[in-house]
């Protein structure tokens, strides 16, 4: 477990979720509770904690009401490898379909990309010192600054300053053509001294961080080949590395000139050098361990699944679905690209609507792997005022930033902002309730004409209130057939 869950206790936990989700308390109480028993299985015995699998989670409620939002920021804040899969993607296997055991397999990848990027901001200043470096000495060339060396010169001459670094010649000059045709040579190189020594510190600065350079950078697109799938043609990438080191030859590092802006190359470069500095086979192993004892698995959709009862048609490769989900959540071992990873201690949470399927309709080894089931009650228009104006990444505070940069000022009040709230409950209770997903389509409907016009109200300060937003939205507020937006 990371440093920052270790210090999370359970009531911090959901004090931290409720930054960004409204409601929900058991939910939140349930995936906390989780979340610190896989930090006390950390503490126990290696021989006892082996045997302390992980309460996989069941959610149950409508959509948009923080199912999927609770897991994410959940694997956030443990900063654990998490992926998002839909049990859809699954259905009817052997038609078509990805197989199951691949939800493991991007589960490894995001914990490479996690342990990566966390390996990466412990080498951030040799990287980006290694980086400028490159940028300077290719600067130099372009520029025409080397002090080149006589070809006679030797290896005497090649540990002087900064002819240590050859750099390519240009056409139409050898590298012993000085760089000032006339006047003292000392001086020149006085000259071209002081310019070098200008230019590092208008890299330092990053003083000419548009101007375009020239560099070779790291060839990094991936060869594909199109094969035929179960569903038409499907592009694959080769890893050309593997296949030379396969057939017994050392990988060729492919190099290709580009001319870009200095920012852009410095991000590159910056990436190419933090490679240069890891260790990927330690970063690899780590990732295996995190993904294997912190991942989290997101199921959605697991009602979808669940077949009818019949014994014919797509029912029958729906169960087979729940099977081979079942190998996977009960812990198996999946081969991946870095290594065998066991699936006994990932946390499994899986979400579900069950409009028209009950939980108990799953086949029942599968319910027996989700001991902990929640169920997340709808929304209410008081749920809805709170989901505007509380959360950090609330949608009207998301609309301010958006007209800000445009320089309006957005202003909500309090009668407007229960006037979108009333209207979007209003909408869901008419038509299908989509939760939280109606305040989007409430207020970018609201909002439309005044974000087109945003442009030429610069300076201007715009009020959302009641008067407004039944202005915008129409009488029709009561009559859904007359409401394009809920549709």
């Amino acid at each position: 477990m990371s440093d920052l869950g270790i210090d999370l206790q359970p009531r911090e936990i959901t004090r931290r979720l409720d930054e960004y989700i409204v409601g929900q308390t058991k939910a939140k109480r349930a995936v906390a509770v989780a979340l610190r028993n896989r930090w006390r299985r950390r503490q126990l015995p290696a021989d006892l904690a082996a045997d302390v699998y992980p309460k996989n989670i069941l959610l149950i409620g409508p959509t948009g009401v923080g199912k999927t939002e609770i897991a994410r920021r959940l694997a956030t804040l443990a900063r654990a490898p998490f992926v998002k899969v839909e049990a859809t993607k699954y259905s009817e296997v052997g038609y078509h379909g990805r197989d199951v055991e691949s939800m493991v397999r991007d589960l490894v990848d995001a914990a490479v990309a996690l342990v990566r990027a966390e390996k990466v901001k412990e080498v951030e200043g040799k990287a980006a010192a290694a980086a400028e470096e490159r940028l300077y000495h290719a600067l130099l060339e372009m520029r025409q600054l080397h002090d080149y060396l006589d070809p006679g010169a030797g290896e005497a001459g090649a540990q002087e300053g900064s002819a240590m670094w050859r750099a390519r010649p240009f056409a139409g000059r050898t590298a012993a053509t000085p760089v000032t045709a006339a006047g003292d040579p000392a001086i020149a190189a006085q000259e071209r001294e002081q310019q070098r020594r200008a230019l590092r510190e208008q890299l330092r600065t990053r003083s000419i961080e548009r101007d375009a350079i020239e560099i070779e950078l790291r060839d990094s697109k991936t060869p594909t080949l199109s094969v035929m799938g179960p569903q038409g043609n499907e592009t694959m990438g080769i890893d050309t590395q593997a296949l030379q080191e396969m057939w017994g030859r050392a990988p060729q590092v492919k190099m290709k000139l580009r001319k870009l802006p200095i920012a852009e190359a410095r991000a590159i470069l910056h990436e190419e050098e933090a490679d240069k500095l890891l260790d990927m086979d330690a970063v690899c192993k780590d990732a295996l361990d995190r993904a294997q004892n912190d991942g989290i698995i997101f199921v959605d959709e697991i009602d979808k699944i669940v077949g009818s009862g019949g014994g014919d048609g797509p029912d029958v490769s729906r169960e087979g679905v729940q099977r081979d989900l079942l190998s996977v959540v009960e812990g198996c071992a999946v081969y991946t690209r870095y290594g065998h990873v066991r699936t006994d201690h990932v946390l499994f949470l899986c979400a579900g609507a069950f409009h028209f399927h009950k939980p108990s309709e799953l086949i029942p080894e599968l319910q027996g792997r989700f001991p902990v089931r929640v169920a997340l009650q709808s929304l209410t228009e008081a749920d809805f005022v709170r989901i505007l104006t509380e959360p950090k990444n609330a949608l009207t505070k998301q609309y301010q930033s958006l007209f800000a940069t445009e320089g309006v000022k957005l202003e909500f009040t309090a009668d407007g902002v229960a006037t979108l709230a009333a209207v979007a409950f209003r909408a869901n209770k008419t038509t299908q309730d989509i939760g939280a997903r109606r305040l989007m389509t409430i207020l970018e409907k609201c909002l439309e004409d005044l974000s087109f016009d945003a442009g030429d109200r610069r300076g201007q300060t715009i009020r959302v209130d009641a008067a407004v937003v039944k202005d915008r939205l129409g009488e029709a507020a009561d009559d859904e057939d007359l409401l394009p937006y809920r549709m």
